[in-house]
């Protein structure tokens, strides 16, 4: 058995025993069910002994199996010391780092972020991807990818907050002139509204009512883009209101193209999250990218933000 096929089996036979599945130990590794199976087969042969027994309900570790376990946690333990000693010795992130963001929030607040990471480190390459699509970062080989909005849960992925996203809702001085100046969210409804969707679904709007109540305005949807800046113009062009994040629309609020109807404070937001492949151990150039956005996307995203309040 290869050297690299027994260090296979060991993280797939590991895995497995703490998780208690071979399915949940798959979806941790991003393999199939079979692929772990075969490689604790291939393993087993090897050893000459069953570390599983096996049932149609329930999956439990052998006596040998507990042992082996045991002894299969320090090695990979030392392994990751190993790892993380050289990374230390390096005291410097290299190599190449992939990183999905979606489009607008991409280009205004994490593009800024990796220009300035990759200043400082010099031996990183990095690849920053902009797309709304959530992307399989296993699957699709990313190391990091920043998330908008409730994250699932996850077996296979870790995630870090950097911040909380503030949303305002807005129409144009025109639009409202014609149409009303909306205070309550009774007040919304035959409002004309430019919605964000993706494959005919619309992003609900949550708003705090006068007794702090979160629900949802009765507006009428002309309007669906999958794109926030289109959906600002539409809204500067008189078609509606729009709900935007603060980063975004303060900018048109100041030049008078917008006006704010309800603030971020009665608007439900959503968190703004750094995600990346669960694993034992983080290499050095992740660390840096995720220590960074921490420390600078709240400052980026209350920047571009700033005076929205004071030109509303």
């Amino acid at each position: 058995m290869a050297v690299n096929d027994r260090l296979l089996g060991i993280v797939a036979f590991v895995q497995s025993a703490e998780a208690g599945s071979f399915a949940i130990a798959a979806e941790r590794l991003g393999v199939t069910r079979s692929a772990i199976g075969k490689r604790i087969a291939r393993l087993e042969q090897q050893l000459g002994a069953r570390l599983f027994h096996r049932s149609t309900r329930r999956q439990s570790l052998t006596d040998d199996g507990q042992a082996y376990y045991e002894r299969c946690v320090k090695a990979l333990a030392e392994l990751d010391a190993a790892q993380a000693a050289l990374d230390s010795g390096r005291r410097e992130p290299s190599g190449r780092l992939r990183v999905s963001a979606p489009v607008l929030f991409g280009r205004h607040c994490v593009a800024p972020v990796m220009l300035e990471l990759a200043r400082r480190h010099p031996k990183l390459d990095i690849d920053l991807s902009f797309s709304d699509r959530v992307v399989d970062l296993v699957e699709e080989g990313y190391d990091l990818a920043i998330r908008i909005g409730r994250l699932p849960d996850s077996a296979t992925l870790a995630a870090r907050r950097l911040t909380d996203e503030r949303l305002g809702i807005c129409a144009s001085p025109a639009y409202l002139a014609q149409r009303g100046l909306p205070r309550e969210v009774d007040d919304f409804a035959g409002h004309d509204a430019v919605l964000y969707g993706r494959n005919g679904q619309s992003v609900p709007w949550r708003l705090r009512d006068a007794n702090g109540q979160v629900r949802e305005p009765a507006v009428r949807a002309r309007l669906r883009f999958d794109d926030l800046q289109a959906i600002a113009d539409a809204a500067i062009a008189d078609a509606g209101l729009a709900l935007l994040p603060c980063w975004l629309l303060s900018q048109y609020v100041r030049t008078g193209e917008l006006q704010m109807v309800m603030h971020a404070d009665r608007v439900v937001g959503g968190r703004i999250n750094a995600v990346w492949p669960h694993t034992h151990y983080l290499p050095l150039r992740t660390r840096a990218a995720i220590d960074l956005l921490v420390e600078r996307i709240p400052v980026l995203v209350g920047v571009q933000a700033q005076g929205w309040r004071e030109a509303a």
